[in-house]
């Protein structure tokens, strides 16, 4: 337990050691150059630059522009005016002025908001409020406003350069990157890490040429890779469809033949269990079965039927669907039984069948029966034929089965390891 801690303790990116570093370069240019700037403005501005991705830098930086130009502008009106109307009035000038400078940030939130950078107003008012708050007794408010505004700038100037440094790397755009999502991509809470999720966004950003391959249905999948901008399509269920998650699509799938299908439900039939038909029916899949009987069947339809992408009937649509694959959770012991019985059968050879135990449900398995075509590897050649790719690399925690093992325990090490193969240093060796 101790080990599985410190591996999973978040490491010291790139992001932490620019902050640090954009906050010294700001002590040395006040310190070589500007040795009556105010550094402290300076540094806040060049750490709201530091972000994950270039294009949000940026945007960052504009918006800091933005709130600084505004702020700096309307703070000023306000110095003015205590100079030129409230110093020469003598009831309450501390009422007045706090009036004043409260009625000043409706002008500012206002103005941000007319010109469209509503992302602005914040900084806005920290500038406004900086200068009539802080500064309110400087004697000369036009020097102020101007040395606050260049403060702002030399920090964004710092912060920009400072944040699209980097090492020199390559980007391996020829390889398809593949990884499975359950005790692989995902951490114990079904999540992506903070860190993989801004690292995977980057490196699908620049380019790289990555996706999942996993067990679940796309009903699934969707809220795991919530937030996660895949560009491929994901193969799922075990290698029986691929599927577009943005344009709710399935592009290729197996499916079993209508013979088949007739087979396992007379043998099925013959168990007197329920079993789950996941069906395709003009591109909606719905799930079909017979009736709820053990604990953990009924679990299961309780927490999923609610979802929009999980369609649940006891209506009988064979043969107008398409079946994909059968689903049994029963007991270990019946579960045993069934598979070895399967095994026996003619069908067999038309077949592919997957059991395992459940780690939700104690004492139960399940049994997923797939048409005998429906594999993760005949899927990947449908992707590599779609990207032109022929260089496959694939994550996954069952050793000898993927080309990098995953250890379960440390969940950001798919990200950590894709990063080193997509974006090695330049003068490191390039594989064969």
């Amino acid at each position: 337990m101790k080990q599985i801690c410190i591996r999973n303790l978040p490491s010291v990116g790139m992001r932490i050691v620019k902050s640090a570093a954009a906050v010294f370069l700001c002590f040395l240019v006040y310190d070589l150059f500007r040795k009556d700037g105010i550094v402290f403005y300076s540094q806040l501005a060049a750490l709201w630059c530091m972000q994950p991705l270039r294009d949000n830098t940026r945007s960052k930086a504009l918006q800091r522009t933005v709130g600084t130009f505004v702020g700096a502008a309307f703070g000023l009106l306000i110095l003015l005016a205590d100079q030129v109307v409230l110093e020469r009035i003598s009831w309450e000038t501390g009422i007045v002025y706090a009036f004043l400078v409260s009625a000043g940030i409706v002008g500012v939130i206002y103005i941000t908001l007319l010109i469209h950078k509503k992302d602005a107003s914040y900084f806005s008012c920290v500038v406004f409020l900086s200068i009539v708050v802080s500064h309110i007794g400087d004697a000369n408010p036009y020097l102020f406003v101007l040395n606050r505004v260049l403060d702002t700038m030399i920090g964004l100037t710092i912060g920009i350069g400072v944040n699209l440094m980097q090492l020199p790397r390559r980007k391996e755009r020829g390889i398809l990157f593949i990884s499975g999502m359950d005790d692989t991509l995902l951490a114990s809470d079904q999540k992506l890490s903070p860190y993989s999720l801004v690292e995977l966004n980057r490196m699908l950003a620049e380019g790289a040429q990555f996706t999942v391959s996993t067990m679940r249905t796309p009903a699934s999948l969707l809220e795991p890779l919530r937030g996660v901008n895949l560009k491929l399509p994901v193969i799922a269920m075990d290698g029986a469809v691929m599927y577009d998650i943005h344009r709710h699509e399935y592009l290729h799938v197996y499916v079993m033949s209508g013979d088949t299908v007739s087979d396992l439900r007379n043998f099925l039939d013959g168990y007197d269990i329920n079993y789950f038909m996941n069906l395709l029916l003009d591109s909606t899949l719905i799930i079909q079965y017979k009736y709820l009987v053990n604990s953990a069947e009924k679990d299961i339809y309780e927490k999923l039927h609610v979802s929009p992408y999980r369609n649940y009937t006891t209506t009988e649509l064979l043969p107008a669907a398409q079946c994909i694959y059968f689903m049994i959770i029963e007991k270990k012991e019946k579960i045993r039984s069934i598979y070895e019985a399967m095994q026996q059968e003619s069908f067999r050879d038309r077949i592919r069948i997957v059991t395992y135990d459940s780690d939700d449900y104690p004492g139960y398995a399940y049994i997923k029966v797939y048409s005998e075509n429906a594999i993760r590897e005949n899927m990947i050649q449908y992707l590599k034929q779609e990207t032109g790719l022929q260089k496959v690399v694939t994550f996954g925690s069952i050793e000898g089965r993927y080309d990098v093992l995953i250890k379960d325990y440390d969940h950001n090490q798919v990200v950590r390891t894709l990063k080193r193969m997509y974006e090695p240093l330049i003068w490191k060796h390039r594989e064969p």
